[in-house]
């Protein structure tokens, strides 16, 4: 019987209502009370470094979460990991990069309504996370969410109120539980590693374009990060109005870093194949995410501001890690 280490952090699954809202306060010996039956197919420890509603979730939380899986890697066959659904995309991204070629499984899991419920997809998501990390199969980071699992660097939250709230963005699913079985639609290589990395840098900021937008938000940006993710339109592109050209070239001679993406969820961005996007190729360090999530962008740069000299940044950023840049 494998050795799984649950790490509760809070999120809906561990919830219950009060005079101000839902709150988590379920301990982890409760949530696992609710499916007796992960007893079955896993002997369970459990730790709750912490219990936030995922909105509060910082990267500081993501590196406890990391700390916590080397400190217990020899002892343990895989981890849990229960989880607010909101941000629980950006946690899946940032312990892809955080802890990589994990040949042990790192499953993050969650519910739309908390376990305490009669009506909830909490019991099957918790069972579901159990079971797939006790197989001899899984590896790497993946949400095992409503039946389907989910590479950690392809994830998104699709869905605020149903159960079938992630998606894989443009990257078929790993595999999908039946009767409590992973079937698996991807089999790779189990990975060598583990390789952990203990730190990040927040200095990193998303801008997103809309139309009218003034560039003078660089007034605010110049200072205050190292690297700027600008969520364009379409295939992506710079406006030509208002100074937008001049001001991205400014920023990026005094060193940063900037990374177009797209607001559109799938396809991903193409910067050749307009004049809007492709003049930003002469202004400096631009780089492109493609496919990628914009969990995993932000996550990304975090990771690699926190190690890398100035000159890796890009050819870092263009290396895919767990399939995150195609």
């Amino acid at each position: 019987m494998k050795q799984i280490l649950l790490i509760a952090t809070g999120g809906t699954i561990a919830s219950k209502p009060t005079m101000s809202g839902l709150k988590p306060s379920i301990s982890p010996e409760e949530l696992l009370s609710y499916v007796p039956e992960i007893a079955e197919v896993a002997s369970v420890g459990a730790v709750q470094p912490f219990n936030l509603d995922s909105t509060n979730v910082t990267p500081a939380h993501w590196l406890e979460i990391a700390r916590i899986i080397e400190e217990n890697y020899a002892a343990y066959d895989g981890f849990v990991i229960t989880h607010g659904t909101d941000t629980m995309a950006y946690t899946a991204a940032a312990l892809s990069y955080l802890v990589q070629d994990s040949p042990k499984p790192i499953v993050l899991t969650g519910s739309q309504r908390s376990v305490y419920l009669r009506d909830t997809d909490a019991r099957n998501n918790l069972a579901d996370a159990f079971s797939y990390c006790s197989d001899d199969g899984a590896s790497g980071v993946h949400i095992v969410f409503d039946g389907n699992v989910i590479l950690g660097t392809r994830a998104k939250k699709t869905r605020t109120r149903s159960y079938n709230a992630f998606s894989s963005i443009d990257y078929p699913d790993t595999a999908v539980m039946r009767e409590g079985k992973p079937f698996y639609y991807l089999h790779e290589e189990r990975p060598s590693g583990p390789k952990f990395y203990r730190a990040l840098s927040d200095d990193v900021y998303v801008l997103k374009l809309i139309p009218g937008l003034r560039s003078d938000i660089f007034d605010y940006l110049d200072s205050r990060c190292s690297a700027l993710v600008i969520e364009s339109f379409g295939m992506g592109g710079l406006p030509a109005y208002g100074g937008w050209e001049e001001r991205l070239s400014a920023f990026l001679q005094m060193g940063k870093t900037v990374v177009f993406t797209t607001q559109v969820e799938r396809e991903g961005s193409a910067l050749d194949r307009y004049e809007v996007g492709r003049k930003l190729r002469g202004l400096g360090r631009v780089l492109e995410a493609r496919s990628m999530t914009l969990e995993a962008v932000v996550c990304k740069l975090m990771w690699l501001l926190a190690f890398a000299a100035d000159e890796e940044i890009e050819p870092l950023f263009l290396e895919p890690v767990m399939k995150d840049i195609l």
